[in-house]
């Protein structure tokens, strides 16, 4: 048995984006799903605009930095704390910018896209010059070309630091780079050997950037000789390491197989990966083709593709923002929150980036995920405490008076925070007005859940305020976004 229209448009605006927003409950099922398809492309054509929260005076100092040390001074005291501490101020703010774009955003399929490959590009750095960079490279590229896209962000200061590029020197080879790069980027594990990453370490000698984040090319510091990687020999640099390594079918493989089990299902058929990866060969590495050819396949709309997924932090939060119109006043709460759900944006875990699927729900995980709607209806306060990490603790972990200083700042940032938003229920009831008594709960059911299994009128009935058509619009479906069902889409 197929899926209806509704259901059908729905998987892919929660795939192909971050939800449905606010649309009237007759326009999804009505829609072509071709035309949406097409129309999620053309909306994410154009190059998006850079995104700069940085202050004006760090971006100064970094982009200073280069004469200074050619004239042997060094930062002094003022100048260290004003980065330490505004850098940590401009990477919360670039945080909400780029959630709020997630949110609101024409470009629903480019910022997904770029959510995806934030996570296969991880990188940790709390230098926010370097971190928007790195960001405009990926939204800029997230559609395009991955050769381009792999090329850009290897040249990034933040990749290059991050990945201890600027150490890579002749006779003193620093393999890291060149390890993350076959490992993570391109190959996968146990597609190439220990030699062919010495090799290519030896070819990213020399790669590196200036403080304000330029690529830099130092060459009395590249190793000229030959050197052999993949069964290719010549006198390679970094360049020609990145062709050879796109040129191999492996890497289509590889991508993906990620951005099947991202979009698509954790479970992968291997005759559509094969099939797709082909496709994604041959075309060059065109990242829109390929995701084209993903949501316009028949099996994409699969049952078991359905509601197969869990909801990421941020595309839980991004998600109940679209479909509920609000105005969140304490922005910053929502940066609390991916913390406590274990996805907070430009904190990846570590070098591979966020595992997904089962790992983002365990028991604390899943018990606040099923309170952020009441939370939201309640203007209820969060006094859970995020983990401590001491890039997020801004360096305070291993001062003398940390004890109060991590609890008022635990205070300031989740001890007590209320969820201040301002819900525009009017705007959201209306989208149901033309829906009859008897047909409510099962028309606000399919739009809020991605689930065949529909939770059962009885159930919802003891909890839903009948008091009026608007109270049972706003609680019913507040109620079905506090059920596991909805961590699904």
């Amino acid at each position: 048995m197929g899926i209806s229209n509704q259901l059908k448009n729905q998987h892919l605006l929660w795939r192909a984006g971050f939800g449905p927003d606010t649309l009237p409950a007759e326009e999804l099922p009505a829609d072509s799903n071709k035309k949406l398809i097409k129309a999620l492309f053309k909306a994410s054509e154009k190059t998006p605009a850079y995104i700069d929260v940085a202050d004006p005076a760090v971006k100064e100092i970094y982009m200073g930095m280069d004469e200074m040390y050619r004239q042997k001074r060094q930062l002094n005291e003022e100048q260290r704390k004003l980065i330490r501490d505004k850098s940590r101020d401009g990477i919360r703010a670039l945080n909400i910018t780029w959630l709020n774009q997630m949110v609101h955003s024409e470009q629903q399929l480019r910022e997904k896209a770029s959510l995806f490959w934030h996570g296969h590009f991880a990188c940790r750095t709390v230098n926010i010059v370097h971190q928007q960079q790195l960001l405009d490279v990926i939204r800029r590229n997230a559609l395009g070309k991955f050769p381009d896209l792999l090329r850009e962000v290897s040249k990034s200061g933040a990749m290059l630091n991050f990945l201890n590029n600027n150490q890579n020197r002749k006779d003193r080879p620093n393999e890291n780079f060149a390890r993350e790069v076959m490992e993570l980027f391109t190959m996968g594990r146990g597609n190439y050997t220990e030699d062919d990453i010495k090799e290519a370490a030896r070819a990213f000698t020399g790669w590196g950037s200036n403080p304000a984040g330029e690529f830099l090319f130092r060459k009395g510091q590249h190793d000229t000789g030959r050197k052999k990687v993949l069964g290719k020999s010549g006198n390679f640099d970094g360049d020609d390491v990145l062709n050879i390594l796109t040129e191999h079918p492996q890497t289509a493989q590889y991508i993906t197989r990620k951005i099947y089990r991202y979009f698509v299902n954790e479970t992968e058929q291997e005759d559509q990966v094969k099939w797709l990866a082909d496709r994604f060969y041959k075309s060059g590495y065109d990242i829109a083709a390929l995701l084209n050819d993903i949501f316009s396949s028949d099996w994409f709309y699969d049952q078991r593709n359905v509601g197969a997924i869990i909801k990421s932090p941020v595309l839980l939060i991004a998600g109940i923002r679209r479909a509920i119109p609000m105005q969140i006043s304490n922005e910053e709460v929502q940066i609390t929150l991916q913390r406590l759900l274990g996805q907070q944006l430009f904190y990846p875990p570590n070098v591979a980036g966020w595992p997904g699927g089962k790992s983002w729900i365990d028991s604390s995980s899943l018990m606040l995920r099923l309170r952020i709607p009441q939370m939201i209806y309640a203007e209820d306060t969060l006094t859970l405490k995020p983990k401590d990490d001491d890039d997020q603790m801004m360096g305070m972990k291993d001062k003398d008076d940390s004890k109060q200083k991590i609890k008022a700042f635990a205070q300031k940032r989740g001890g007590g925070q209320v969820i201040a938003a301002t819900v525009n229920w009017d705007a959201y009831t209306k989208l149901f007005e033309k829906v009859s008594r008897e047909n409510l709960l099962s028309s606000i059911s399919g739009a809020v859940l991605q689930t065949s299994n529909s939770v059962t009128v009885n159930t919802l009935d003891k909890y839903v305020d009948a008091s009026s058509r608007e109270n049972y619009i706003k609680t019913a479906t507040i109620q079905l976004m506090s059920t596991p069902e909805y961590q699904l889409c």
